[in-house]
């Protein structure tokens, strides 16, 4: 009698949780499906009092409103640019380079100063970790005026890399890595050393598979975060050229009325790079976030 009771249980707990997960599903799935459906609506179908939840008439007007605003070169290399197109492409592949330099930058720099601050012994190493944790809590806008007097000085204002740079810094991003570090065995690293591998080679060799999901997880937290700092891209960027797609559609939007069509047109040709990184990395965000969880 037990054992049925137990039985009943668990797939009552099991019918719930899938209720309450697809429940969860839908209401965060529901914002994308609404603004991809929104972008072919027309503007009356837009802000008509009763929604329409799925468009009577599917229209193109809001992408080529979007595509037909501004021009610009769709790349720039000193004297050398690119063919001219819709403003919104070259935006959409300004935020792309940035995303992704930004993104491997900082799995880079994060990689190696966590592993060293996790399995090496040196003088100021307590501090070093200690200001980090610091500079985790420090606001955004405080160092907001010196990282705009920085870049003017070394003229990289009003470019891509005068957003770049400030986010490879990310204190974060170490002290995560740190934290999958202090789980690789020092018999391991001692064996390397016995075996006469270069302090590179243990790191690449042994150190960074075992903190691949750290980096999977961590790769999708910085493209996230670089793709939506919209205030450092507004501080840093001004000409048409240089804007990202989240700047560039505010910028037409200061130019006319208010085009909730245009919006949402811009907003789903912007989740698409979001969609397939996250595609990508999913299996390694997924292991990072389980590891932590059982390291807690």
């Amino acid at each position: 009698m037990k054992s049925k009771t137990s039985t009943t249980r668990s797939k009552c707990y099991k019918v719930i949780s899938t209720i309450v997960i697809a429940i969860l599903a839908i209401a965060f799935a529901f914002p994308l499906y609404w603004i991809i459906t929104g972008s072919f609506k027309t503007p009356q179908a837009i802000n008509a009092t009763v929604p329409q939840w799925w468009p009577q008439e599917w229209v193109m007007a809001n992408y080529d409103k979007l595509f037909s605003r501004q021009t610009a070169p769709l790349w720039e290399l000193g004297f050398f640019k690119g063919p001219v197109v819709p403003a919104a492409l070259r935006w959409l592949v300004n935020t792309v380079f940035m995303a992704v330099v930004a993104m491997v930058l900082t799995c880079f720099t994060a990689a190696m100063a966590g592993y060293a601050l996790a399995k090496k012994r040196f003088i100021g190493r307590t501090v070093v970790f200690s200001l980090i944790v610091c500079a985790m809590a420090l606001p955004k806008q405080v160092i907001l005026i010196p990282l705009l007097r920085e870049m003017s000085d070394i003229n990289l204002y009003n470019t891509i890399w005068a957003v770049i740079f400030p986010i490879v810094g990310w204190p974060f991003g170490v002290f995560l890595i740190k934290q999958f570090a202090e789980g690789i065995p020092g018999e391991m690293m001692e064996a390397a050393k016995i075996d006469g591998a270069s302090e590179w080679k243990t790191f690449s060799a042994i150190a960074l598979p075992m903190i691949k999901p750290g980096i999977g997880a961590l790769a999708i937290f910085t493209f996230i975060n670089s793709w939506n700092d919209y205030f450092m891209q507004l501080i840093m960027l001004t000409s048409t050229s240089n804007l990202t797609i989240s700047l560039g559609i505010a910028k037409l939007q200061a130019e006319n009325a208010t085009d909730f069509g245009l919006i949402m047109a811009g907003a789903s040709l912007a989740a698409i790079p979001i969609i397939v990184v996250f595609l990508i990395f999913q299996k390694y965000f997924t292991k990072g976030i389980t590891m932590g969880a059982v390291k807690g």
